[in-house]
């Protein structure tokens, strides 16, 4: 009698072991499924993060170029200031040039006009003017400074300073009948306008054609 009831026991006592076994199984099934929804909600967090730092990548770019580009402006406006500095430093000194180069015109001006016959010295002094002037000019020109001859072209306030005006019948109104002075120019500047003879309104004639 004993006996049965040790063997009759044993097996229900082993029976809920094995009633648990489902209930665990739906445990870890249920664990599982949550772990899945995490990870699904970490990578749509990793892809919002990858939009951002692409925005703010596209930001810092956009920031570079525009930082670039007014770097290279300041480097060519200052290129562009050292370059006038250097060029126009001498003005003065190129005006004060300019008249030494009129005044050795007047002085070859003032020499009579060449005739047969005349005597040697004066030959040989206006040669020497001549070629005086000649050097001179040239030096002028590798220097950036040049002389412009206004003569019958338009007048050019900008250019020109009128002395008088002047009634002629080859010329149209508002001509340069006569120039005292040349115009002088260092590089694309003014350094000195030409003293000039403006035709007036009663001026009758045409306008010279260009060569």
């Amino acid at each position: 009698m004993t006996e049965k009831t040790s063997h009759n026991e044993t097996p229900q006592a082993n029976a809920p072991q094995h009633e648990a076994q489902p209930h665990e199984a739906a445990a870890q099934a249920e664990n599982h499924d949550s772990h899945g929804e995490d990870s699904l909600a970490g990578a749509g967090s990793a892809e919002e993060r990858i939009a951002a730092l692409e925005e703010r990548l596209a930001e810092m770019e956009d920031r570079w170029k525009r930082s670039e580009a007014d770097n290279q402006n300041l480097r060519s406006r200052h290129k562009r200031e050292l370059e006038d500095t250097r060029h126009y430093a001498v003005q003065k000194f190129a005006r004060d040039v300019v008249e030494a180069a009129e005044n050795l015109h007047r002085g070859l001006s003032a020499l009579p006009p060449q005739a047969e016959g005349e005597d040697a010295l004066i030959t040989r002094l206006r040669e020497g003017f001549e070629g005086t002037e000649r050097s001179f000019l040239s030096i002028l020109e590798r220097n950036g400074i040049t002389r412009v001859d206004p003569t019958h072209g338009p007048f050019d306030a900008n250019l020109h300073q009128a002395m008088q005006e002047q009634e002629v019948d080859h010329l149209p109104p508002n001509h340069v009948v006569q120039a005292w002075t040349p115009t002088w120019m260092l590089k694309d500047r003014l350094l000195k306008p030409a003293m000039v003879i403006v035709s007036n309104a009663s001026s009758t004639g045409s306008a010279p054609g260009k060569d």
